[in-house]
C-alpha cells in the first residue's frame, strides 16, 4: 500500500490528474458490472475506490503544502494578498445599499 502512496507522491499534477481520471472510469466501469451482474473479482471494486482516495489524498496534501509556502511567505508577498471582489460582485452589493437609502430618503 504504501508503494502505493510513494509512488502518486512522485508523480507530478498531471500525471496525477490522468490517473484519477482512469480510476475513476474504471471505478464507473466496476459499478456497471457489478449492477449487470458480470462482476467476476468484487474485491477489485474497493481497490480502485482506495487508490482513488489516496490520489485526492496526495492532491490535497500538495495543496495544503502550496498554502503553508503562501502563508509563509508573509503578508507582504504579492501572492498572499487575498484576492479582491470583481467589479460585478462590488457593484451589486452597492446596488443593493444605495437601493435602501433612496427608498429611506422618499419617506
Amino acid at each position: 500500500m504504501a508503494s502505493h502512496v510513494e509512488e502518486y507522491r512522485q508523480m507530478d499534477e498531471e500525471e496525477l490528474y490522468n490517473r484519477l481520471g482512469q480510476a475513476k472510469q474504471e471505478l464507473f466501469n466496476l459499478r456497471f458490472q457489478l449492477v449487470t451482474g458480470r462482476l467476476d473479482n468484487s474485491s477489485r471494486l474497493g481497490h480502485v475506490r482506495k487508490d482513488v482516495a489516496r490520489i485526492l489524498t496526495v492532491m490535497r496534501e500538495r495543496e495544503i503544502d502550496e498554502a503553508e509556502a503562501l502563508a509563509a511567505a508573509g503578508p507582504g508577498a504579492p501572492e498572499a494578498v487575498a484576492p479582491q471582489p470583481t467589479a460585478s460582485v462590488a457593484a451589486g452589493a452597492g446596488a443593493g445599499a444605495g437601493a435602501d437609502q433612496e427608498e429611506e430618503s422618499d419617506v
